[in-house]
């Protein structure tokens, strides 16, 4: 398994491996409308420092990898995504699975083609040069825009965990979520790719 940072890109969106220094473009793309961000987890811009502290802190141990989202074109930060609980085969030199997750766009982004676009830069690296044997995404299961979301960018619903991980949604600090279970395995990636591809271009064409 090697989470090394490496930039992704294509003609639509840039993936860059998260840094302190992209903090000012972070605070200046998230001075928005937060409505449409709904139960997704999205840093204030008074939060932005801690929150890309606490990634850096996740990548320092080793299955993390971070990445600011940026429009291929104008050059402006629109997000951010990230690889996240990458989990080796034990005994074996080979990645049984990573999850795509941390995801959120602003939301002049939101419905464009930036998001088909990076999760196709996303399973790409994981499937074809890491050598993942399964991709992983998860949301709130309350999250009904996310879990249609993931399942456009063709994975597979497995299910809900009921109580799986701490809610962090404001004022519920003290409570435990229900998670949506999504994947996609390295035998299903060849049809995965070309329907996301096809989703991208007609993206591109709307």
């Amino acid at each position: 398994m090697d989470l090394s940072p490496v930039v992704l890109a294509d003609a639509v969106v840039r993936l860059e491996p998260l840094a302190a220094a992209h903090a000012s473009a972070m605070r200046t793309a998230l001075a928005v409308d937060r409505s449409s961000f709904g139960l997704t987890t999205v840093p204030t811009p008074e939060s932005v420092d801690g929150y890309i502290a606490a990634q850096l802190a996740l990548a320092a141990a080793g299955n993390h990898q971070p990445f600011a989202q940026f429009d291929a074109k104008s050059g402006e930060l629109i997000g951010h995504t990230a690889f996240a609980n990458a989990r080796d085969w034990p005994g074996r030199s080979v990645l049984m699975a990573v999850e795509v997750g941390h995801t959120w766009l602003v939301p002049g982004a939101q419905g464009r083609a930036f998001n088909s676009a990076s999760k196709l830069l996303l399973f790409t690296h994981a499937f074809e040069t890491l050598g993942a044997r399964r991709v992983e995404l998860k949301t709130d299961a309350r999250n009904a825009r996310s879990r249609a979301g993931i399942a456009a960018v063709g994975a597979s619903f497995e299910g809900v965990l009921r109580s799986w991980q701490p809610s962090a949604v404001p004022g519920e600090m003290d409570r435990l979520r229900d998670t949506a279970m999504f994947s996609i395995t390295a035998d299903e990636w060849p049809r995965a790719k070309s329907a996301l591809a096809a989703r991208l271009a007609e993206k591109l064409r709307a």
